[in-house]
C-alpha cells in the first residue's frame, strides 16, 4: 500500500491509503505503485487517478519516498467516477 497525500492552494485534496497512483509527468505519463524507487517529478496539465477517483490538475510536483507519495498541484476540477 502506497500513502497519498494531495496538496492544493486551496485545501488537503486527499489523504489515504491507495494501491496505485498515475500521474501526467511533464516527460509522461507513469504509474506509481508499493516499493517504487524515490522519485521527484514535474506534473503537466492532466489527470491524476487513485483508487477509481480522477483529480484534473493544471501542474504541480509528485515526490516518492519509502511508499509515501506527496503531490502538490494546482487542481482544475474534480471528476466524479
Amino acid at each position: 500500500m502506497l500513502t497519498l497525500k494531495i496538496v492544493s492552494p486551496e485545501k488537503v485534496e486527499f489523504t489515504g491509503e491507495v494501491e496505485s497512483v498515475k500521474v501526467p509527468g511533464t516527460q509522461g505519463n507513469f504509474e506509481i505503485l508499493t516499493n517504487h524507487a524515490p522519485i521527484i517529478s514535474t506534473l503537466q496539465k492532466g489527470v491524476v487517478e487513485y483508487d477509481g477517483k480522477q483529480l484534473e490538475i493544471l501542474g504541480g510536483f509528485v515526490a516518492v519516498q519509502q511508499n509515501e507519495v506527496s503531490l502538490c498541484v494546482e487542481k482544475d476540477e474534480e471528476i466524479e467516477n
